[in-house]
């Protein structure tokens, strides 16, 4: 009998493995995204839960790379309003971890039938969504139990930036890929701050993230691993959006997480975290450097998101388990969820 986390533990600890293989196939499998996909008007992305938030990062790799407008879809339209999109010249995206939710295998059918280009990125080439795609970017992270995504969703980022480089002009390089794994085996081998952190958010009440830029992606993902993990209610910002208005919450005694790169969007993390400190609430910060939880160090801002995540998913076991929950599997939840 797994003990509780043992899983999540595992599945976390195969993820520089299931990225340094991503990184080795990425030439090949951008030559066979070329081959299919043509230089499209502009992108849209099909995703629910945490491949959503996987696809935010993938609006900003891709819009850099590309210069062309990238937008989330909103499935409903389709699925629920029947409408049924022009979008000859695009190219559309779904991503599904298993592969099997029926509604981003509906839309971007759908989709394909209204004249995009289409790619599906999941773990499993063989699942429908990869089957009713004109091509496959294909995870290949192994079989995952635990019900919080974790070797899926950096997997899918990094698919993402396979994506974005292979079309376009991504902005990093090859020492980007040669560094990544490595720094989240770093990220796995000191365990030490997430432990102290967690125990710290096991007595609080709730949790705000924060970040802007590539990482906001990661401020998304953490707070939804959170509730996931621990059932704490957790809620993600956009450095920008916080201030307009959320930022009220700060009079509520709640810890708030920033997360980093090294990148234009420090200087709006700095001003935010002055004032947070100012008003005596608990920090918490990801990021190279001197931070509560380190990660990313050597590594491109957009790339080390992903090690970002690493120390996020590191967080929020290492809370529910503060609690005395099982993050492996969180009640009420399952590991697909078949919305429509």
């Amino acid at each position: 009998m797994p003990t509780p986390g043992s899983l999540m533990a595992r599945e976390m600890r195969e993820q520089p493995e299931v990225l340094a293989r991503l990184a080795q196939a990425r030439h090949s499998a951008g030559e066979e995204l070329r081959a299919v996909v043509p230089a499209p008007r502009g992108i849209v992305l099909v995703a629910r839960g945490s491949s959503d938030f996987a696809a935010v990062f993938g609006r900003y790799a891709l819009e850099a790379a590309l210069r062309v407008p990238v937008a989330l879809a909103a499935p409903s339209l389709v699925t629920r309003y029947g409408v049924r999109p022009n979008l000859d010249g695009w190219l559309a995206v779904g991503v599904s971890q298993s592969g099997r939710t029926p509604e981003i295998v509906d839309v971007l059918g759908a989709y394909r039938e209204g004249g995009a280009t289409t790619v599906a990125i999941t773990n499993d080439p063989d699942a429908p969504l990869a089957l009713g795609a004109h091509t496959v970017l294909a995870l290949r992270a192994g079989d995952e139990e635990a019900v919080p995504a974790t070797k899926t969703f950096t997997a899918t980022v990094a698919a993402f930036a396979v994506l974005a480089e292979a079309l376009g002009d991504a902005p990093w390089d090859e020492a980007a890929w040669d560094a990544l794994p490595q720094a989240v085996q770093a990220v796995l081998d000191d365990e030490d701050p997430a432990a102290t952190a967690g125990a710290q958010l096991a007595t609080a009440s709730g949790l705000i993230t924060v970040s802007r830029g590539y990482h906001y992606a990661v401020a998304l993902e953490a707070a939804l691993k959170i509730k996931e993990t621990t059932s704490m209610l957790a809620l993600g910002y956009s450095t920008a959006d916080f201030l307009h208005g959320p930022i009220a919450v700060l009079e509520r005694d709640l810890p708030v997480l920033t997360v980093r790169g090294a990148g234009p969007a420090t200087d709006d993390l700095d001003a935010l975290e002055r004032r947070v400190t100012a008003r005596g609430r608990p920090l918490l910060r990801i990021g190279p450097g001197d931070c509560d939880l380190p990660a990313g160090a050597g590594v491109d801002e957009a790339l080390s998101t992903i090690p970002a995540v690493v120390r996020a998913q590191q967080l929020a076991r290492e809370t529910a388990l503060a609690l005395g929950l099982d993050p492996d599997r969180p009640e009420g939840l399952a590991k697909v969820t078949a919305t429509h």
